[in-house]
């Protein structure tokens, strides 16, 4: 059976800690470099519930993508949360390693094993690693469809392959334009937008798509589209999914290249993948009420001046 400093080793490899974001804390968290590894467990969240998984399992070590402390701490104590994770990993012998923006931007990486999720064709990252002479890391991916379809249709395939959550799969923009071309980020993605807007794609799919920048960028786009479209909808699409249902794909693609490893060098790992679902959201509503264009009066429903307290942003 391999060490952990050997199996930490391989993980390092595949996703070089010195490639993270200055701002973030991958690596190992806890375990004895010494200690012997025989299964391993990926997951998204370093969380209560994924712990408990890994006791269960008899797993030796914990791959997780988003770091336990991100921003520091001061203390391990149990009577945190975070805390109660640290003492209940160790007690039970199971180390813990991150790969996070280290993972966001490797070949193969995160927007990889979505793009693979979804069936499309990598064509190159969308926002080039400068590091690298082979242009093939970075952030998000530039995809194409094998053949168009709707942005509606697109999306339909995202909820289907990608695990379902209480989210679902949100839209911005026409349901009926056709998409060739889409450009993908597993996680947060909002910071692409200028970078998607210089890739030309016909549809952007990420996660955590806020109100302000969603509505500020469609109109971007509408701005600088106008008068070529003969008055249609605007051309660029955005598809919201749920953060944590972006990034899940990544650890079937992560356990299979720690599988390949352990192939390689005869090391007999057995690793699993968590289907535990860690997104924070757990039920959705749909609203039956109607919008305020149609249930409000004729003399209501007026757009709010300038000087209008009504009309001030939220």
């Amino acid at each position: 059976m391999p060490r952990l400093s050997e199996v930490i080793a391989a993980l390092d490899a595949l996703w070089p800690p010195e490639r993270a974001e200055g701002w973030d804390a991958v690596g190992t968290v806890c375990g004895d470099p010494d200690q012997e590894v025989t299964r391993v467990l990926f997951a998204v969240d370093p969380v209560r519930e994924i712990v408990e998984e890994a006791v269960k399992l008899g797993a030796d070590l914990l791959v997780t993508h988003h770091p336990l402390y991100l921003r520091g701490t001061t203390t391990v104590a149990a009577s945190t949360f975070k805390g109660r994770v640290v003492h209940t990993l160790i007690k039970n012998d199971i180390a813990l390693h991150v790969a996070h923006t280290n993972a966001d931007t490797a070949d193969p990486g995160v927007s990889d094993a979505l793009a693979g999720a979804l069936d499309l064709r990598v064509v190159r990252p969308l926002v080039p690693d400068p590091a690298d002479p082979t242009g093939r890391r970075g952030l998000g991916r530039v995809c194409e469809l094998d053949h168009p379809l709707t942005v509606r249709e697109l999306a339909a395939r995202a909820a289907e392959r990608l695990p379902a959550t209480a989210q679902g799969i949100r839209i911005a923009g026409d349901p009926e334009a056709l998409v060739r071309t889409v450009a993908v980020s597993g996680g947060s993605g909002d910071s692409l937008f200028d970078d998607v807007r210089a890739a030309g794609v016909d549809a952007f799919l990420t996660a955590d798509l806020r109100h302000h920048p969603a509505a500020e960028f469609m109109a971007a786009v509408a701005r600088a589209t106008e008068g070529t479209h003969a008055g249609t909808h605007t051309p660029l699409a955005l598809l919201d999914a749920a953060h944590w249902a972006t990034e899940w794909p990544w650890c079937e693609l992560a356990a299979a290249q720690l599988d390949e490893i352990s192939d390689r060098e005869g090391w007999d790992l057995r690793v699993h993948v968590s289907k535990t679902v860690t997104d924070p959201w757990t039920a959705h509503a749909a609203s039956s009420h109607p919008s305020p264009a149609t249930a409000l009066p004729t003399s209501a429903s007026r757009t709010p001046s300038s000087s209008d307290p009504l009309g001030a942003p939220n």
